[in-house]
């Protein structure tokens, strides 16, 4: 399989917005959904952390990248103009005012309101006597011990700094000598809870708080006498190091990819060469210096921060059992076109064994869309691996596994059905990035079960989310299929927002069943019946659909294209878009993540409208509209347009042809489109979200509502 000739991009580089000031543009929507005080407490928590962690893997890859790119000499200009040199300098200029308003909601907002509410982040040194006690006999008991004291000295060089460690920088001076010295001790947050709960009991406010905690790290700092006995402290100080951690596999060099990868990540957990250096505020310059030269950082890679260190572990104080501080506890419903499905229901009686009828049934009558987590990922999903793994009918089982939780279903049902004797073949993509441990464990357990494991394909990685179940029916053999959105992952099934489709048609099932011949074996697959697939036919097929508008339009017909997706940057399908606007073609976007195009420019994409969501689940689902004079054609699939998603990976997307189900996402982007707190697009790429004072309309609150009784988009 190849992909074929990409065109040549026709977009001026004026027209085109830098990806990474856009990605930087989204962290600031996620941002904001933590300063907003109408999110609850926990939840502003919880958006703050996610803010912290998405930039420290930004940092990790794609600065990073733009660092290598930049010390070896690149000066080659991305699509919107800018060099290396010039966008980590554009990075810089957009990340530390959003730093500085992170660190000021921490302390004047998020603290301040949790106190009101009996949840105190308390510092050390406002512990009263009792609790700085217990705290002091927890660090001998439970944190002293793991701690290894570092010193810098002529005898003793710089120590090695790992990736995300957060440490504390100590001034030490011998009483005996005079001399001052400098040690670093790191801070065991990745064993430890970040804030360390203390006994309500030694509370002296009454009444007593419901939770209090002090910063690990503070521990650890207030007790370095312990670690220096005889010596003086003269100060503490903390700092954090960020390291470049993306995997370079060369696939075509490696004889074991396993075996390549996990000297990868031997090297990831070490870290490469330093990308960002953030230090406590206060921090002497002669510290700063020392830690510059230590970590070989130059000075643009410094970020003095007002405040703790690496707050994604704010997400910890979601364990708090606080309801009124939370987002309501919300569980999907299982999809009407499946309720009679369910085995689990059949045992305990909700359904008489003559009413009961299994999914393949179900299939063969009529295709059924999901959509989670307003549907039930496990009643759906997880309920067609298990019928399929026990089914004595069914023959073999396909799927490819991107990512999956650790304590997973769909393992297990894999596992279930090798050991039923079925043949099942798993493609693990062992190149999931940050996944990688956990696919290398679900490999190795697959294939002790007796499963057929692959790791994908020669210098692609394989993103598709696809299932197919092979099943004899009366001396035949009929194909059953999932496709979708998202991974194969109960845990984020809860989290993320995803299409699916569950069909028996035919076509898509001999295609899927060439596709995992392409995947395991030898073939050039060059042609799909009904699937577009990356990066064979994906591309070719997007932009003749975008053509296809156009065309529609300047004939008089109108054209329409609407879309819903992660990130939109690839050149070649940008180009097209503004080509569209230009003969009429209304283009609707809901773009998650990063856009680089400029919607809204005179002369260029007019009739180019881009939103963004972000609400309390992480938008996820793609979809794709394209009005074709009237007879609307619908696409779900596992890509974005990006470069990578259409030329570099593995990626399927399937049209919906049942009209019921083409109304239902119909609906479903309408909704979107309408969204109250939408973020809007304007030209510069900068968003604004509408502020309405009456009758707010929110997608994901509307979505939950539905199956109570609000809106009608039935199953």
């Amino acid at each position: 399989m190849t992909a074929p000739k990409r065109s040549e991009p026709l977009v001026d580089s004026d027209l085109y917005i830098n990806r990474e000031l856009s990605w930087i543009a989204f962290n600031q929507r996620v941002l904001a959904h933590a300063l907003d005080e109408h999110t609850p407490l926990l939840e502003q928590a919880k958006f703050s952390a996610i803010f912290s962690n998405n930039l420290d893997e930004f940092f990790m890859v794609r600065v990073a990248s733009l660092k290598s790119q930049q010390e070896a000499g690149v000066v080659t200009r991305s699509d919107d103009g800018l060099t290396p040199l010039e966008q980590l300098e554009a990075i810089q200029a957009k990340l530390r005012p959003l730093l500085d308003l992170q660190q000021q909601h921490y302390r004047h907002a998020l603290k301040r309101n949790l106190q009101e509410y009996g949840i105190q982040l308390i510092d050390y040194e406002r512990l009263n006597q009792r609790q700085r006690e217990w705290a002091n006999d927890y660090f001998r008991s439970a944190i002293f011990p793991v701690l290894t004291p570092l010193a810098v000295d002529p005898a003793h060089p710089f120590p090695f700094m790992s990736n995300l460690s957060l440490n504390v920088a100590a001034l030490i001076r011998d009483p005996d000598s005079g001399q001052q010295q400098f040690a670093r001790v790191k801070v065991p947050q990745k064993i430890l809870p970040r804030f360390v709960p203390i006994p309500t009991e030694l509370c002296s406010r009454r009444p007593a708080p419901v939770f209090t905690a002090v910063p690990l790290e503070q521990l650890v700092a207030f007790n370095l006498q312990l670690l220096f006995p005889g010596m003086v402290i003269e100060g503490h100080y903390f700092f954090r190091v960020t390291r470049d951690a993306d995997l370079e596999l060369r696939d075509l060099e490696a004889d074991d990819l396993m075996e390549a990868l996990q000297e990868g990540l031997r090297k990831r957990r070490m870290g490469g060469e330093v990308v960002r250096l953030e230090v406590a505020d206060e921090m002497p310059d002669a510290v700063v210096q020392l830690l510059m030269e230590g970590t070989a950082v130059e000075p643009e890679d410094l970020y003095r921060i007002n405040g703790p260190l690496g707050l994604d572990d704010l997400m910890g104080l979601l364990a708090i059992p606080f309801p009124l501080l939370k987002d309501k506890p919300y569980k999907g419903r299982t999809v009407p076109a499946l309720s009679r499905a369910q085995r689990s229901e059949l045992q305990d009686g909700s359904i008489k064994p003559e009413e009961f009828e299994s999914i393949f049934s179900v299939l063969r009558r009529r295709d059924v869309l999901l959509h989670h987590p307003f549907d039930l990922f496990a009643t759906s999903v997880e309920e067609f691996l298990n019928q399929a793994a026990d089914d004595p009918s069914v023959l073999a089982i396909k799927m490819t596994l991107y990512r999956t939780s650790k304590d997973s279903p769909v393992v297990a049902a894999l596992i279930r059905a090798a050991e039923n004797g079925k043949q099942v073949m798993a493609l693990v993509e062992l190149k999931a990035r940050f996944d990688e441990d956990n696919n290398i464990h679900w490999a190795r357990q697959l294939e002790s079960s007796g499963v057929h494991v692959v790791y994908g394909v020669l210098g692609l990685k394989t993103h598709t989310k696809v299932a197919l179940v092979v099943r004899r029916e009366k001396e035949r053999l009929r194909s059953y299929l999932h496709i979708g959105t998202g991974n194969y992952n109960s845990r984020t099934s809860s989290l993320y927002t995803d299409l699916g489709l569950l069909t028996c048609r035919e076509e898509f099932g001999q295609d899927l069943v060439e596709l995992f011949n392409y995947l395991t074996g030898f073939s050039k697959q060059q042609t799909f019946r009904r699937l577009l697939v990356a990066p064979v036919t994906l591309r070719r097929g997007m932009e003749e659909l975008i053509r296809r508008e156009i065309r529609h339009a300047r004939e008089g017909r109108g054209g329409l294209i609407r879309a819903k997706m992660n990130a939109l940057v690839d050149p070649s399908i940008i180009a097209l878009l503004y080509e569209a606007s230009g003969v009429g073609v209304k283009i609707e976007l809901v773009i998650r993540g990063m856009c680089s195009l400029r919607p809204g420019l005179e002369g260029v994409s007019e009739n180019i409208r881009v939103i963004s969501v972000i609400g309390r689940f992480l938008e996820h689902s793609r979809l794709f509209w394209f009005g074709n004079g009237g007879r609307d054609e619908l696409f779900i699939g596992s890509a974005d347009w990006m470069p990578r998603n259409l030329d570099r990976r593995v990626e399927a997307v399937a049209p919906v042809d049942d009209p019921d189900l083409q109304a239902q996402l119909k609906a479903l982007m309408e909704l979107y489109l309408e969204d109250s707190s939408a973020w809007h697009m304007q030209s510069d790429g900068n968003f604004i979200q509408l502020q309405p004072e009456t009758d707010e309309r929110l997608a994901q609150t509307a979505l939950m509502d539905q199956w109570r009784g609000g809106m009608k988009m039935s199953s």
